[in-house]
């Protein structure tokens, strides 16, 4: 795989990065009732760590030569006071980056740099904790 193609995964993941914390953000602040309380640092520290994954990715695609994409991906963040269909739409959210970080893992090693698999392998990691504790939320 080229360092383009890489590029281009990156920002796929960037996208996702942007819209997970635009997403996690609004539903900290909209949860209600007695959930509020779990969930809203829950939501708040989620978008804390999209950002930094944001920042990583981003970083990733100028090292590599490319423009990092400034909007989020366009899959619509859906409005819910609902914890339990917060909860829904974070999985669904979580398993598509997992999905793209997966991907970029299987690629990102033709280019042969290192320390850039080693980065991309932690986000992808935390965003299977991510799903774990998501799937254990919903039960």
């Amino acid at each position: 795989m080229t360092e383009h193609n890489v590029i281009n995964i990156l920002n796929e993941a960037l996208g996702w990065e942007l819209r997970a914390s635009n997403m996690y953000a609004h539903y900290a602040a909209n949860i209600r009732g007695i959930h509020r309380l779990q969930l809203s640092p829950m939501f708040a520290e989620e978008a804390t760590e999209s950002n930094m994954h944001a920042d990583v990715v981003r970083k990733a695609i100028v090292k590599l030569g490319g423009i990092p994409v400034t909007e989020r991906n366009s899959h619509p963040i859906i409005h819910t006071t609902l914890y339990d269909e917060m909860l829904v739409h974070s999985l669904e959210t979580e398993t598509k980056a997992a999905a793209v970080y997966a991907k970029i893992m299987t690629q990102i090693e033709d280019v042969g740099d290192q320390d850039l698999y080693d980065a991309i392998e932690q986000i992808y990691l935390a965003e299977v904790r991510s799903l774990e504790e998501l799937r254990l939320l919903m039960e």
